[in-house]
């Protein structure tokens, strides 16, 4: 089997899947020697490629910049894997949506009590807009597998790489599963 094309993105959450990632110490080094990591929010790439055969997407999808990314990184991917509980279930990015639309969160802070440009952001580049609801990557496309876990230990990081750099379907330990 030739190299993979492969990709890390850190869409809405904390960025802990990423660093249990590199919890995989001396492993990174195998795995290196089997991929071309062509995305990653540990490398300086701007602009997601075309024909990436897998990704593991980390986050929910809480604003429209999350939700452009993840319909680009579907369209050009092969393989997505939801990569720890906010990709899963939305988790802490999702709390916010039992307060209502984006615009019930943004008015207390930005309006209510802020201060001389007392307004809500509208500018895409200075803050993202907020979708209304915070969405799971699997609401917003089809993903192909889940690794819950906050964050998934490197132990369950490995064997569910290994197993996709295998063409085999992923077995998930949920004993290894460790709550931060």
């Amino acid at each position: 089997m030739g190299r993979l094309r492969f990709a890390t993105v850190w869409l809405g959450g904390c960025s802990g899947c990423h660093m249990s990632f590199l919890d995989l110490d001396e492993w990174l080094f195998e795995l290196a020697s089997k991929v071309d990591v062509v995305y990653s929010p540990l490398a300086d790439i701007k602009e997601y490629p075309d024909n990436v055969d897998l990704a593991l997407v980390e986050g929910a999808v809480a604003n429209e910049d999350n939700r452009e990314l993840l319909l680009k990184v579907r369209a050009r991917t092969t393989t997505i894997l939801a990569f720890g509980d906010c990709a899963v279930t939305g988790n802490v990015t999702a709390y916010r949506n039992p307060l209502g639309v984006a615009t019930a969160v943004l008015q207390p802070v930005y309006v209510d009590h802020g201060d001389w440009n007392a307004r809500i952001p509208d500018d895409r580049a200075v803050v993202p807009i907020l979708v209304d609801k915070v969405l799971p990557l699997h609401a917003v496309v089809h993903v192909d597998h889940f690794m819950p876990g906050c964050p998934p230990n490197a132990r369950t990081i490995r064997a569910t790489l290994e197993a996709l750099l295998s063409n085999q379907t992923p077995q998930l330990d949920w004993k290894d599963r460790r709550f931060g």
